[in-house]
């Protein structure tokens, strides 16, 4: 059996300690496809590749069972709470 979403959010909050994730098996249960979006203060000052390797670092022993992964969004806090309030101003107009 592959990899499940479980494993993929448990592996991720033990390493990445994040504030916000979300783990979307995309493969439809095959646990070949997953979708992230992660929110951590270990992000604070890497740019975005150096946050996607540092995702993909983590899930280093899951990685040898997906085929697919999707860094969706990799933010910090502060850039999480930007981004919620635009989307609410957005939202508001």
């Amino acid at each position: 059996m592959g990899v499940t979403k479980e494993v993929v959010e448990a592996t991720l909050k033990s390493k990445m300690n994040p504030t916000y994730l979300e783990v979307v098996d995309t493969s439809g249960g095959c646990g070949a496809s997953f979708v992230v979006e992660i929110v951590s203060e270990q992000f604070e000052g890497k740019r975005l590749l150096e946050r996607h390797r540092m995702v993909n670092t983590a899930l280093a022993e899951e990685m040898k069972e997906i085929h697919a992964l999707s860094i969706k969004k990799a933010l910090t806090p502060a850039q999480w709470d930007q981004q919620k309030e635009s989307n609410a101003t957005v939202s508001a107009t």
